[in-house]
């Protein structure tokens, strides 16, 4: 799968060649690199790389998300080029938002139900791809006006999961 990728301002694109945790991968042009990559928890990712370990903990920002490692931060942006932009007209600030599966995956945890209250960055819901768990958040405080997953269910990319109000 190739993505277009922003970091720091810098567009580049990046392309995995075999699934976490024995990660193959290829930023731009660069040649292959390997790295054995595990999710101890929902935003935090250890990576072993060229015989090293880091820790990289990840967060949404309003462009996309903040990556930091060992004291540096990178804000980061993903485009699927297949895909239209996951931000509608309204981007972050308000309005309706659906939440959809950034890839093929399985829903191992709802954080939510319809109803509820949700705060800007709330997790909604978890959702487990190539043995990763990546969790999907508010981008606006609303209200949680559906909830079309349920633990268990197998999904595809860009399937809708939730929507908030």
């Amino acid at each position: 799968m190739k993505l277009a990728v922003t970091i720091d301002g810098h567009e580049t694109s990046i392309e995995f060649l075999a699934p976490a945790p024995a990660c193959r991968y290829r930023f731009g042009d660069s040649p292959e690199r390997e790295a054995h990559v595990e999710s101890p928890a929902p935003g935090v990712y250890s990576v072993l790389l060229d015989g090293r370990s880091y820790d990289a903990y990840v967060e949404p920002s309003p462009a996309g998300v903040t990556v930091s490692i060992e004291g540096y931060r990178f804000d980061v942006e993903v485009r699927d080029p297949r895909r239209l932009s996951r931000r509608g007209g309204g981007g972050a600030s308000g309005g309706v938002q659906t939440l959809s599966s950034p890839m093929p995956g399985k829903v191992v945890r709802l954080l939510a139900a319809t109803g509820d209250a949700v705060a800007a960055g709330q997790g909604i819901l978890v959702i487990e791809a190539m043995k990763m768990q990546n969790e999907l958040k508010a981008a606006h405080a609303g209200t949680v006006l559906s909830i079309s997953a349920k633990v268990g269910d197998t999904v595809t990319a860009g399937t809708p999961l939730a929507t908030i109000g």
